[in-house]
């Protein structure tokens, strides 16, 4: 059935190709042709070494997807960061770190280059590979579908293939998180269909009656990004053998789907999404239950509900009514509430087990990641209140807030997530080094705290420069001036960059040692006193 599926595609693609009226289109073409292609001669290879075994026994999970994934997150992790480091230089030495001739490493394609790496690459891996190990356990059921879960896995791969050469040839709509043009937004629509279906389809046949609260939160993620990813690209092509399209909204109606659209992708992409993880993960490390599972579910149900109202905060001071902003701006500040339920409900989950802070970095790791989602969830409603935004908006203090959510939240729920399924899915006693884990820690959270502290600093002095007017009513500092005053903060950013890429760096290696099984001479003897959940690929009790 996949197999017919990707030969439709591959038909058309190939059609595309010998019709293109523009060199971009007839290359991506090629390229989504070729990857067809690989991916029909790999399946048939991977037939081919089946003999009897049945592939898809149900009475085992399916955990050689889940590693696969966890190897996809650490290569874009690596990847999406080193991005954000090169264009950092770009901002603190221009001069040095702007190549005229390349086109390709311009700022302006490098850009979301590394934020779609970081976000849809890195963060949305770590997504599909936890969705799918932690779906298969709560309910004690293989992933449904057969082969199409490996279909997920890998057009999610093919789609950020393109959306990356793409924003490289200069293919963009130009739309804020939102950037691959129109047959990528088609390509990721069906294989985001096929996740939804999988997971509603291992939900419906569960061996376990309760749907634990992580898949509640996880399948609000997949329908929500379902409905925004949509609605957002509405367009129409100039022609199907052109890369161009036009948007179905204009003006301030287009401005408000597209930040409709923007903060609902960190609300449901970068944190309903995460505390699915946040509430399997932590639990299972520490084995201890939910602190409570009462909270969860108020958590789940007023967070998604809040969440939904507060784009307009985007555009305050814009051409969107007045009422729109401020009803943005409320629930903005209602966010607060149900956000710190969650970070409470994470952290008071190591009741018994605080131990676990000082022994397993793990553990450390995780909780820390708690402590930056309640400071984002602060700090973003409080910007969202119209007199701080007029000060902040525009400012590096909106990148320091983005950054302190993205590495500090996102980042290490995600890195704690990676340790934990390497370590359970190889069935190793413990991670290759427990100190290699407190070095990739410290270095991360020192980079962070860089990063952010240089960028607040930056963002205040730069939004009280822009609206400071000398004695004739005249602005008292130019453009240029505001720009050159941030220069020192920038270095600061770019060697917050650095230290959490090293970290990044650090666990890649450690990751890989374990799970090729290697075993570190000397390792503390209390550096691994979590639980072990069974670790054989047979269905088990509910984990």
């Amino acid at each position: 059935m996949v197999s017919a599926f990707l030969c439709v595609f591959a038909v058309l693609a190939i059609l595309i190709a010998g019709n293109a009226t523009d060199h971009l289109m007839g290359v991506h073409a090629l390229l989504f042709f070729s990857a067809i292609v690989a991916w029909l001669v790999g399946i048939a290879l991977w037939a081919g070494k089946l003999g009897d075994r049945d592939p898809f026994d149900e009475t085992e999970y399916e955990d050689t997807l889940v590693k696969f994934g966890v190897a996809a997150s650490m290569f874009w992790s690596l990847a999406g960061l080193l991005v954000g480091v090169i264009i950092a230089c770009q901002l603190t030495w221009p001069n040095l770190f702007y190549f005229e001739e390349l086109g390709w490493t311009n700022f302006g394609r490098l850009r979301p280059l590394h934020t779609s790496a970081v976000i849809f690459a890195f963060g949305g891996n770590v997504l599909l590979a936890t969705s799918f190990h932690v779906v298969q356990r709560t309910t004690r059921a293989r992933l449904f579908g057969g082969m199409w879960p490996w279909f997920v896995f890998w057009g999610y791969q093919l789609f950020i293939v393109l959306a990356a050469t793409g924003y490289l040839m200069g293919i963009t709509q130009s739309k804020e998180y939102a950037e691959p043009e129109w047959y990528a937004d088609l390509w990721l629509t069906i294989v985001w269909v096929a996740y939804l279906i999988i997971f509603l389809g291992t939900l419906w046949k569960r061996k376990e009656p309760h749907i634990y609260v992580a898949n509640w939160f996880y399948l609000s993620f997949i329908v929500t990004i379902a409905m925004l990813h949509i609605v957002n690209n509405l367009s129409l092509p100039v022609s199907l053998g052109s890369a161009k399209s036009y948007q179905l909204f204009a003006g301030v109606q287009d401005a408000l789907t597209q930040w409709w659209y923007g903060h609902n992708a960190v609300g449901f992409f970068l944190t309903t999404g995460f505390l699915a993880i946040m509430y399997y993960y932590i639990p299972k490390r520490v084995d201890r239950p939910v602190y409570s599972y009462r909270l969860s579910i108020v958590h789940f149900w007023s967070l998604i509900f809040i969440y939904i109202w507060a784009g307009p905060h985007h555009l305050h001071y814009t051409a969107l009514p007045q009422w729109a902003q401020t009803l943005g701006m409320t629930f903005s500040i209602m966010l607060w509430m149900p956000s710190w339920g969650g970070m409470i409900n994470g952290v008071m989950t190591l009741s018994g087990a605080w131990d676990k802070l000082r022994t397993d970095p793990v553990v450390r790791m995780m909780v820390v990641s708690l402590a930056f989602y309640g400071m984002a969830t602060f700090e973003g409603p409080l910007m969202s209140v119209r007199a701080v935004n007029s000060l902040s908006h525009y400012t590096e203090w909106g990148i320091g807030h983005v950054h302190s959510g993205a590495l500090g939240w996102v980042g290490f729920i995600s890195f704690g997530a990676l340790y934990c399924l390497t370590q359970w899915l190889y069935k190793r006693k413990s991670l290759y080094s427990i100190a290699l884990v407190e070095w990739h820690f410290w270095l991360a959270t020192i980079g962070i705290v860089f990063y952010i502290v240089a960028l607040w600093f930056a963002g205040i002095m730069e939004g009280l420069m822009w609206r400071a007017y000398n004695d004739f009513g005249f602005l008292e500092y130019s453009f240029v001036e505001t720009v050159e005053a941030k220069h020192i903060s920038y270095i600061i950013r770019t060697v917050g960059g650095l230290l959490y890429l090293s970290g990044a760096l650090i666990m890649s290696y450690n990751l890989i040692r374990t799970a090729l099984g290697h075993e570190r001479i000397n390792q503390p003897t209390d550096a691994n006193p979590v639980s072990q959940p069974p670790a054989a690929a047979e269905l088990q009790p509910a984990e």
